[in-house]
């Protein structure tokens, strides 16, 4: 396990070099406003964040086995004894996880952790990075040569297809920690295993390069000794390779103090971005002043002067320090860095629950944490903070630092924010249930659909037997309506109802009582309930007089009426901006609504159709179409159910498929062709249908203009399907061009066979290149004396 890179430099340490820096100075040498080194790609202009993806846990098929990063020993699972983590995940959106040695939590539920391992904890943190903004993800990577190295290379693999799958963008962060070996081994790995992953669509370029980070020159820790020399030439190594390169450099680079070797200028201006470090170097809110003001001003005006981006580090602060102050000290330091004129931001880090500074969803409050395990959860300094906190203000720091949102010191989003429930709506339609038990083919979801002849029933002969619902969020009830099949002879059911926040830790809302279901009453039983804030519903049967188990047709669950007194609107919401997209979801973002009483939520509108509902200010609206264009507005609500004016309308047109064919449908041109077979055959997406060059006049070509410079890595040949257009070998070439005439070659001339028994089709993959014209020359064809193709179809990869 590598040595941690976080705790070498205290506050206190920093105190003496802070102190003899002069402010004047360093501001002195500032002659005008800072200007990006860069235009803006996937790092400068972004929000990165780096990610570990480096927990594993037994039983999970991770290469390393054990309880890897969760345990001091991996081979025994985690415990208060056995522990390297401050802080405890927020579990429930992970579909698998693995019991622990903890106790229970605060509510009682078993202590269970996830598994970086699993894909769908690799999806659940990528689709949270494009839910609130989080543009690009720093993969680490410490040395691979030792016995992490086969679980590294298969994270590597789950990161790119959760980038992919949610449109964020990744790269390689190298730590060189304890990496003795690593001037030859890190170009070893580069070479044979990570520029693979470059040819992804989801791999970040900046300037056109692809991104690589190496974190760790120069600091003076022993677990870092590397001399200058090695360090420069690892850096211009990488910046041959046509890489973009940043530097993970110490705190007082720019002086070679404190965390800092001397003598290590020269490396750290080879990069062409640098982001020092600065996790534990700061606690309060008046340090990160001190530090920008002694360390920040200096650090910018010294990359403006030589062309280098400046992409400083923002953390949420130690959460087992009691560093954060409810948010406070995260915003403080994103404005700052934002103030300053970085040109993007390097948060640390996102899912480091080992030393506390992760801003990934955390667990709210002792009820889901391990009961007296002594870790602090977000509401340590007693203000109730939502799981997705630091998330949220991550969102807001994004929208500053790109301008959607003005410059401002004050934190936009409160610590947690409420949902408002649906207007008359049954809140319980079509959520999801459980229950203790099922009969046969009489599931609990059967009392949430719209058929109220269909039921769950419990497995007979034992009481109690409960069933419970999920309503999504968290929302003030006061009205329970009961159904059984209309035909069904009378019965009494005893039911208490019961409600929790967290689906774990359950009180009464209304204690014991009977139910009589009468079928000249339609079956039906309406209870007025005090009114009570819960997310989920149980209802606990303990008899029934007409079945030996408990029997729900349909449960409805509606909203309290009792908010008195307020009848004023919220403001609308403004500024509503695109975040993000892709072929089926747009994020938005806008700045929050005020109101009288307090906003309470959100609502997304494509027309007058409500398509997603959130707490926050920013949304993702998803199950969309490709290439298709949509117009959506925002309104807020409060708790009262009032309705604001909408905000203003964004008009956006999600992305073409992925890696979708970009000759399709566009225009051909060709060297001839015979009869009718034209150029325009081989775009027109009919199989059958195809271009045949002049007859006996080799060589002949067929040439696709796709628009625009486009990154192409692969072309599809195909001939008509048919079995009648039988086996042939076409000697062919694959060119590229810019402007349709100067040609270069992405596939040497060589024979291709085109099969029907394999569906007469020839696939040729290339190192990816730009072009805006691709053409197929053919010089032979051993079926026809032409060039034939029924398809041409150009890919990014």
């Amino acid at each position: 396990m590598a040595v941690s890179r976080r705790r070498f430099v205290t506050s206190a340490l920093a105190g003496s070099a802070l102190a003899a820096a002069s402010t004047t100075e360093l501001l002195a040498s500032l002659t005008g406003p800072a200007h990006a080194a860069s235009p803006p790609g996937d790092v400068v202009g972004k929000v990165t964040v780096g990610y570990q993806g480096w927990f594993s846990a037994s039983g999970d098929s991770a290469p390393i086995g054990g309880w890897w990063h969760w345990s001091r020993d991996r081979f025994q699972p985690p415990s208060p004894s056995n522990t390297t983590i401050v802080s405890w995940p927020d579990t429930r959106e992970y579909t698998h996880t693995y019991p622990t040695a903890y106790p229970n939590l605060g509510n009682g539920s078993p202590a269970v952790l996830f598994s970086s391992y699993d894909q769908q904890t690799v999806d659940t943190h990528f689709r949270w990075m494009q839910e609130y903004g989080c543009d690009t993800a720093a993969l680490q990577r410490f040395n691979p040569t030792g016995d992490e190295g086969p679980t590294r290379d298969a994270m590597t693999q789950k990161v790119r297809s959760a980038a992919e799958r949610y449109g964020r963008k990744f790269y390689i962060m190298y730590d060189v920690t304890d990496w003795l070996t690593m001037q030859s081994d890190i170009k070893t790995d580069w070479t044979t295993k990570m520029l693979a992953h470059t040819a992804s669509s989801a791999y970040a370029r900046q300037n056109g390069k692809p991104v690589v980070c190496i974190w760790g020159f120069g600091f003076s820790e022993p677990s870092r000794p590397f001399a200058p020399a090695p360090c420069l030439e690892v850096v211009n190594w990488f910046k041959a390779q046509g890489c973009y390169v940043i530097g993970g450099v110490p705190t007082w680079w720019r002086q070679g103090i404190e965390d800092s070797r001397p003598g290590f200028l020269d490396v750290y201006h080879a990069f062409n971005a640098i982001s020092p470090w600065m996790v534990y170097r700061a606690r309060t809110v008046e340090e990160l002043d001190s530090y920008y003001n002694n360390v920040n001003v200096g650090d910018m005006a010294d990359c403006a002067a030589r062309g280098i981006d400046y992409l400083p580090c923002v953390m949420p602060g130690d959460l087992a320090g009691g560093h954060r102050k409810h948010g406070d000290f995260y915003w403080r330091h994103i404005y700052n860095m934002v103030r300053l004129g970085s040109q993007g931001l390097y948060v640390s880090m996102f899912d480091e629950y080992n030393e506390g500074n992760q801003i990934a969803k955390t667990s709210e409050t002792q009820a889901t944490t391990p009961a007296g395990a002594n870790i602090r959860a977000l509401d340590e300094d007693g203000v109730a903070c939502s799981a997705d906190y630091y998330l949220r203000i991550t969102a807001d720091g994004g929208r500053m630092l790109k301008g959607q949102l003005a410059l401002t010191p004050v934190r936009p989003t409160p610590p947690v924010v409420g949902t408002p429930p649906p207007t008359g709506a049954n809140l319980a339609a079509g959520r999801p249930t459980s229950a203790s038990s099922q009969n046969g083919p009489f599931p609990a979801s059967n009392a949430v659909d719209s058929n109220v002849g269909s039921y769950w029933e419990s497995a007979g002969g034992s009481f109690p037997q409960w069933w419970g619902v999920d309503l999504g969020a968290s929302y003030r009830i006061g009205r329970l309506v009961v159904r059984l099949p209309g035909g069904w002879e009378t019965r009494t059911q005893t039911i208490t109802v019961q409600g929790s926040t967290d689906g774990s830790s359950f009180s009464t809302i209304a204690p014991a009582a009977g139910f009589t279901f009468d079928p000249s009453t339609g079956n039906t039983v309406t209870r007025t309930l005090p009114p009570t804030t819960v997310r989920f519903v149980r209802l606990s049967v303990g008899g029934n007089t007409g079945w030996p188990a408990a029997q729900l047709a349909q449960v409805e669950v509606y909203a309290a009426t009792d908010t008195p007194g307020d009848t004023t609107a919220p403001s609308a919401p403004s500024g509503l901006t695109v975040t993000g997209k892709t072929t089926t979801s747009v994020s938005l973002a806008w700045t929050a609504s005020t109101d009288n009483v307090g906003v309470s939520g959100y609502e997304v509108r494509r027309g007058g159709t409500v398509v997603a509902t959130v707490t926050g200010t920013t949304a993702t609206v998803s199950g969309l179409s490709a290439s298709t264009s949509y117009s959506l507005t925002v309104t807020a609500r409060d708790a009262a159910g009032n309705t604001s004016n909408a905000s203003n309308t964004v008009t956006v047109t999600t992305d073409a498929p992925t890696n979708a064919d970009l000759a399709r449908g566009r225009p051909t041109t060709e060297s001839g062709h015979t009869q009718s077979y034209g150029s325009g055959n081989v775009v027109d997406g009919d199989p059958n249908s195809y271009w045949e060059s002049v007859n006996n006049a080799f060589p002949q070509w067929v040439q696709v203009d796709l628009g625009a410079s486009s990154t192409v890595g692969r072309v599809v040949l195909k001939l008509p399907p048919s079995s009648a257009w039988g086996t042939r070998t076409q000697t062919l070439t694959v060119q590229g061009s810019a402007n349709g005439t100067s040609l270069s070659t992405l596939v040497a001339s060589a024979g291709r066979t085109f099969d029907p028994a394999s569906g007469n089709q020839v696939s040729l993959t290339f190192p990816a290149a730009q072009a805006r014209y691709v053409r197929i020359t053919v010089t032979g064809n051993t079926g026809w004396p032409a060039g034939q193709l029924s398809t041409l179809e150009v890919y990014a990869s």
